[in-house]
């Protein structure tokens, strides 16, 4: 009330009529309003507000949404890995709309003596890149922080303790965003999840006494191959999990000896890569959950995850 005061008075200083003041408030009003309908995802118009970018997906149960994956999230070329999987790095590759993560997790051997066996994300081995897993998780929170309507998902592959990932997520303040899902229980709907704060899902290997919300990827989630050298090696067969499980990792990345941008530019565009997610589904009765790329930049993963999630047709801008 005090500042709608001062205006007042600021008026009759001024020597504004009242006329003139009623359209200040008014003016002041309607901004006030804009600002709170952004704030709460609300539109004028009453639509609901979206989940992962689109309203129609906050019905959709977690396990019937695809979601763009990068494969080696943490190995990019803006940061000077070695050999990266991909072009630009987590908090960028967030931004541009990657929901989920793949990360490997390794006790550090790099070529510090003094981080020794700290828990670092690395690919085989500390010496092509490293990062504490903990600042990998803090660019998670920052954007969970920051956009609360979305949905992200990491997948690990970790060769440290359970107990050394539950104290890094800890110490990022991320566990605060995990959900926890027991095998064959339906999966909430992303709205659902969203609106309970719980934004987050992880997968990872098997640890007893971990946590409910560090996920046994084996439980949850099956994959096919990932050493495929040529587009014609691409295929749906399994190779890890049980095709019985609710979330199909597709792997569709070219490994020929490296991790290369040529490579992605051969496999990455439609119609290839939307053709081999409609003939996996078709294959195995299942749509595919992560749609799984290197150098996720180049290609159409944002397109076909999108036409996959029926949002819009192949070939839309």
């Amino acid at each position: 009330m005090q500042s709608v005061r001062n205006s007042r008075f600021l008026g009759y200083r001024l020597g504004m009529t009242c006329p003139d003041r009623i359209q200040i408030d008014l003016k002041s009003a309607l901004y006030l309003l804009l600002i709170a309908l952004t704030t709460c995802g609300c539109h004028s118009s009453g639509h609901m507000p979206s989940c992962n970018g689109h309203p129609d997906l906050c019905s959709r149960p977690y396990d019937e949404v695809a979601y763009a994956t990068t494969h080696n999230a943490f190995s990019h070329a803006d940061g000077g890995w070695l050999a990266p999987n991909q072009s630009h790095s987590i908090p960028h590759q967030l931004a541009d709309g990657v929901r989920a993560l793949m990360i490997d997790v390794h006790p550090y051997d790099g070529p510090d003596p003094q981080l020794e066996g700290e828990t670092y994300v690395c690919h085989v081995s500390c010496l092509f890149g490293a990062e504490p897993l903990v600042r990998i998780l803090d660019y998670v929170k920052d954007f969970l922080d920051e956009r609360p309507r979305e949905v992200v998902t990491l997948i690990f592959e970790s060769y440290v303790p359970g107990g050394a990932m539950v104290e890094a997520f800890d110490e990022s303040g991320l566990t605060a965003y995990a959900h926890a899902q027991k095998p064959g229980e339906p999966w909430p709907t992303l709205g659902e999840m969203i609106e309970a704060g719980k934004t987050l899902v992880v997968l990872s290997g098997p640890d007893e006494g971990s946590p409910d919300w560090y996920l046994d990827q084996g439980l949850f989630a099956w994959g096919n191959h990932w050493d495929a050298k040529q587009p014609e090696d691409l295929d749906c067969e399994r190779l890890i999990g049980d095709p019985s499980t609710d979330l199909f990792i597709l792997n569709h990345f070219l490994t020929n000896p490296i991790p290369a941008a040529f490579l992605a530019e051969k496999v990455n565009y439609n119609p290839f890569l939307l053709d081999h997610a409609v003939e996996c589904e078709t294959v195995t009765g299942q749509r595919p959950n992560f749609i799984t790329v290197d150098f996720y930049a180049i290609g159409d993963l944002f397109e076909t995850v999108g036409v996959l999630n029926g949002l819009e047709e192949e070939g839309s801008d």
